[in-house]
């Protein structure tokens, strides 16, 4: 009977046929917190603010918050954090228990910085956040929080009157339950006999008696799903009843909002009124559908507004299962003399914990944020290159052909992957003992050519007692538990499994281990780490994941849900590092992830289709992702179900080489596509847009190492560099690449054209294929054949090439650059380049790194150091230089560090102005001084 159950659950995944069963999946209406939330109406709040009770200290205030109906008490604390920061946290005042606070996604205690109070009185009271004219402003009945800078508010708390607390209580039923009524029944009784007590006395009975009751946590009247909720055949226990918090923010002069990944959805999120809030609760969801509010793999809690006069972000710090409502009041609407942004956060459990990041600029919130998550890890150069994946490679045999394929067929690739099907059984660190017997021949082949894989390791386990990796979980009660007791199992790829409870430390340590070279059976330094279904996946579980009354220690999955998948890849990064001593970067891909991930590791967008609505939409998801820290972002290229036709596997190859993670993945039933089996024009396409790529690299791990350093976005909207134009705020069909390149991909159907929005009044921008210059702040139309890929160079920048593609990255690392020069309208331009090792950490440790400035002002391009402390030595040298919107010179010469000086040829095109340097010679990480006379 079980394999029968298997088997068919394994066939609805295995089925590329059909779309999404969205009856799989909960609407809000569906989920009963949500539903008890949404049901509140906007009006004047029950919660007053108590403000005798307001306790200031040298960090933050607290002060108790009332909720006239039950009179339930919260307490509110308030830090003012170092950096334009706020961060409001509301708890119960005396819960019945614990309530659940996110652990491990801060990488430290955010400093704060002492608040003045500057005013007070019985209604309100002001405190100021720094400067002359930032205050916060705490009214106190009915409750409310303003965010001011002079006149202007930035932002309110509780304006609408939707904070709301589900505070924990005794169920009626239950025998505690009964004491305290029978307690309240007699009490009532002694009331009755003393009944001609003075008025006095009666009104201080009646306030003990309050209080009483308060304590008693059973104030409101139960409602249908609180205590247990079905959805189809799955109950859910909730023995600890409801616990579901929200609250509401309002943001003046705001119409466009960001982030909260991950939707299948426009950048700018969607008004939300009259349908489902977005969803964030990490789900397996098979072949999603794309524009609506649907959760998928993975849930960043944090939502950016933009106005021309200021960025800013909130952090709702809640693990648990949320919803976000948004609701936009356009100017002129409702009598309203401004827009303004409405957002309302609902989770099911846990506390509110909430970061109000002040910007005022797009970079000034990145850095706010990175502040408290930390930035995007610094990745291998190589895993910047180009991944070739599949549903699955058969055997041994099988990836020594395709890796001859790319040689033969003169297209590099650095990285090839297994999936599930190159195990023992799906057990995870093993190998099928048939199909890929001797792993290390395997890998020590692909090392001969400087290349890697990646093999899939998913967080659950095979329940066999013949597994050594089961049986070790077994030994040290490493596995989640059911609510009653005993390991939680369900059904995943292997069949029955098991899942480690990673938010146990002393479990991530041990699986950490599971990745030593000693361990991991065949295993060398060139094998990498893919984290599938890890929101987690449970394919007979409710919504394919794992039953919130499962627990997790003392805390129950409804708590964590949105953590796992962030801890697996935790986990997984943390072996990968300690296998080599500490010495070596890790590259570990994720499905699910949250905030702080980016700290780990890469992500994809999933299982997408091979559909050109799937290819547009890789460009909004991984344009959220990054706007709120998570730059290593993809999507399969050529799509994950279903098989593109030619024309859509080279637009998405054009595509994906303009994006962070570039990646081809198929699943087990489609055809095989690796990129030569389209016909010899479409190959050319394809080694066309990867070569490209390589190309590049040296410009994508200079933004890397940017991002790691600052938390800025790699691929970024056109608003985050240009944030007072607003016909950027909605653009998602094309992308800048750092500050200095804009992509505009082909994604249509048979296109014959496109219209590329180029930004800045003033600006210039270089068409970098036939460097013809463009003004700025225009809208170009622009004609397009199959081999067009539509990429500017900004105007004023320096970027750094190798163009001498080989066949992997590692390959190239001593060739020599071509720096492209594009000067700006006044004749300048700058840039950076940036080297090291491109794989250990010693760039921090020991600081082996090169990074040089380059600039071109009066005719002259200079390469200085900016690290002058930084020790490393490169081979690569300045093989050319081309200026783009230069003037013919008569000479030029070139000084090295010690003065000497020399003359170096040069060609100078008219149309367009394109001045071309020759073999200046000069080592990439010297001082080195070009003139032009």
């Amino acid at each position: 009977m079980k394999m029968a159950i298997v088997v068919l659950v394994l066939s609805c995944f295995l089925s590329i046929g059909q779309a999404v069963d969205r009856s799989n999946f909960k609407t809000c209406s569906q989920s009963a917190f949500c539903r008890r939330q949404k049901a509140m109406e906007p009006g004047q709040s029950p919660y007053t603010a108590l403000l005798e009770t307001l306790k200031l200290t040298d960090s933050h205030f607290t002060l108790q918050l009332i909720n006239n109906n039950n009179k339930v008490g919260l307490l509110l604390e308030l830090y003012r954090l170092q950096g334009n920061m706020t961060r409001v946290k509301i708890n119960e005042l005396k819960p019945l228990r614990p309530r659940f606070e996110v652990p491990d996604v801060l990488t430290t205690d955010p400093t704060t910085e002492p608040m003045l109070l500057v005013a007070q009185d019985d209604q309100r009271v002001v405190f100021s956040l720094g400067g002359e004219d930032r205050r916060l402003i705490v009214s106190a009945q009915p409750f409310r929080l303003d965010i001011m800078e002079g006149p202007q508010v930035l932002m309110s708390l509780n304006s609408r009157g939707l904070l709301a607390f589900e505070q924990l209580r005794l169920r009626k039923d239950t025998i505690s339950h009964k004491i305290t009524s029978t307690v309240g029944s007699m009490w009532d009784k002694i009331k009755s006999v003393f009944s001609s007590q003075t008025e006095s006395e009666e009104e201080g009975t009646d306030e003990t008696r309050d209080k009483e009751k308060s304590a008693e946590v059973e104030m409101e009247d139960d409602q249908p799903d609180m205590w247990e909720e079905t959805f189809k055949s799955h109950a859910d226990s909730k023995p600890h009843g409801p616990s579901s918090i929200s609250l509401d923010f309002s943001i003046p002069g705001v119409e466009h909002v960001y982030g909260i990944p991950e939707h299948a959805d426009s950048l700018k999120l969607r008004n939300t009124n009259g349908g489902d809030p977005y969803r964030l609760y990490n789900l397996d969801v098979f072949q999603y559908e794309l524009s609506n509010p649907m959760a998928l793999y993975g849930a960043v809690p944090v939502l950016i507004s933009h106005n021309v006069h200021r960025t800013m972000g909130i952090f709702w710090l809640n693990a648990a299962e949320t919803w976000v409502d948004i609701s936009y009041l356009t100017s002129g609407q409702e009598a309203s003399e401004a827009p303004q942004t409405d957002v309302r956060w609902i989770s099911e459990s846990g506390i509110i914990d909430v970061f109000i990041m002040l910007g005022p600029k797009p970079t000034d919130v990145f850095t706010q944020y990175a502040s408290l998550t930390g930035t995007q890890y610094f990745p291998p150069l190589s895993s910047l290159a180009y991944h070739q994946c599949r549903w699955n490679y058969k055997n041994q045999e099988d990836v020594s052909a395709v890796d001859r394929g790319f040689d033969e067929h003169d297209i590099p690739y650095d990285f090839i992957w297994l999936d599930i099907e190159h195990t023992d059984g799906k057990r995870y660190f093993t190998w099928d003992k048939s199909n890929f017997a001797q792993p290390k021949q395997m890998l020590q082949g692909l090392m001969d050519k400087k290349r890697k894989m990646v093999t899939i390791v998913d967080p659950h386990i095979k329940v066999d007692s013949g597994y050594k990796i089961h049986s070790e979980i077994c030994s040290k009660g490493f596995y989640v538990q059911k609510k009653d007791g005993g390991d939680y199992e369900g059904w995943c790829w292997p069949g029955n499994s098991g899942y480690p409870d990673f938010t146990n430390a002393e479990m991530r340590t041990w699986w950490a281990s599971k990745f030593a070279y000693d361990q991991y059976e065949g295993s060398m330094e060139n094998l990498y780490t893919w984290n599938d279904m890890n929101e987690p996946s449970v394919f007979n579980g409710p919504e394919v994941t794992m039953h919130k009354d499962a627990l997790h220690g003392s805390w129950e999955h409804r708590d964590v849900h949105n953590l796992y998948g962030f801890y697996v890849q935790m986990a997984t990064a943390e072996g990968l590092i300690q296998r080599s001593g500490g010495q070596e970067r890790p590259f570990v891909l994720t499905r699910a992830f949250f905030a702080g991930s980016q700290r780990y590791g890469a992500v994809w967008t999933g299982d997408n289709a091979a559909e050109w609505g799937h290819l547009k939409m890789s460009i909004p998801m991984c344009l959220s992702l990054g706007l709120v820290g998570i730059s290593f972002c993809g999507a399969d290229v050529g799509g994950f179900f279903k098989t593109p036709s030619s024309e859509l596997l080279v637009r998405w190859y054009q595509t994906g080489a303009y994006q962070p993670f570039f990646r081809a993945h198929a699943h087990l039933d489609t055809p095989r596509r690796e990129p030569w089996l389209f016909g010899p024009d479409n190959t050319a396409l394809i080694r066309e847009a990867v070569r490209q790529r390589y190309a590049l690299l040296p410009y994508w791990y200079l933004q890397f190492h940017l991002a790691h350093r600052t938390g800025q976005p790699v691929m970024r909207p056109l608003w985050v560099e240009y944030p007072e134009d607003i016909a950027t705020f909605a653009i998602e069909d094309e992308f800048l690449i750092g500050r200095d390149l804009l992509v505009h991909p082909v994604t249509d159907e048979r296109s014959s054209g496109v219209t590329a929005y180029l930004p800045g009044q003033g600006e210039v921008w270089y068409d970098v294929h036939t460097f013809r210059r463009h003004n700025g702040f225009q809208h170009l139309e622009i004609p397009v054949t199959m081999s067009s890929i539509p990429v500017f160079q900004r105007g004023g920048s320096i970027i750094c090439r190798k163009n001498r593609v080989r066949r992997s990255s590692t390959c190239m690392e001593e060739d020599p650059y071509t720096l492209y020069v594009a000067l700006d309208s006044l004749g300048n331009a700058e840039g950076e380049l940036y080297i090291d090792d491109g794989y250990t950490f010693k760039h921090t440790t020991e600081k082996q790194f090169i990074h040089r400035r380059l600039s071109f002002s009066e005719n002259t391009l200079l390469s200085s150091n900016l690290s002058p402390d930084s020790q490393y030595s490169t081979a690569s040298w300045v093989e050319k230089v081309i200026i783009l919107g230069a003037n013919k010179p008569s000479t030029v010469t070139l000084i090295t560090a010690d003065g000497n000086e020399s003359s170096v040829e040069f060609e100078f095109e008219e149309d367009p102005a394109v001045l071309t340097l020759r073999k200046p010679g000069v080592n990439a990480g010297d001082n080195w001084t070009l003139q032009l006379r």
